[in-house]
Formats: C-alpha cells, structure tokens, sequence
C-alpha cells in the first residue's frame, strides 16, 4: 500500500499536481521513510545530477530519508528549491 501511494505521488510531482515544497516541509506518512533524493528525482526538470547538487550544497546526503531531515535541512531545500 505504501509503495502504491508513494509511486502515485512521484507520479503527481512529475505531472505537477503535487509540489515539493509542501511535500518536504509537511510530508504525509508514508512518505517519511522515502529517501529525498528519490523524490527530487520525480520532480521534472531534475535529474539524478541535479538532485545530487542539490543535497551537496544543502549537506545532505543522498540516503537521507524525507522522515529524518531536520527543520534546518528542510528550510535549506525549500530555499534553494524557490531559488532555481
């Protein structure tokens, strides 16, 4: 079930019915234990380089999940995020 709502909402991201920014500053459960390089992935216009900048910059790394990012970390990618 998990899988399914996950692979639905990367889905969204890349049809653009679903943000981001919303997903990593309010994250539903079940998507707590998906890794955030995953999800930027789904975002359209970002790739696996892109993403990995990304949490380069931000100092996160590429296995750290949606879940265990601190409010620090979330804001940081958020920023950027508005930024690009």
């Amino acid at each position: 079930d998990i899988r399914d709502r996950r692979a639905q909402l990367k889905k969204d991201l890349k049809d653009g019915r679903a943000h981001i920014e919303d997903i990593l500053l309010d994250p539903p459960d079940y998507v707590s234990t998906a890794k955030v390089f995953d999800m930027l992935v789904a975002v359209p216009k970002f790739g696996r380089v892109k993403a990995a900048r990304l949490l380069n910059q931000c100092r996160i790394s590429q296995s750290k999940t949606v879940g265990g990012l601190s409010e620090r970390q979330r804001a940081e990618l958020v920023n950027l995020f508005h930024q690009r």
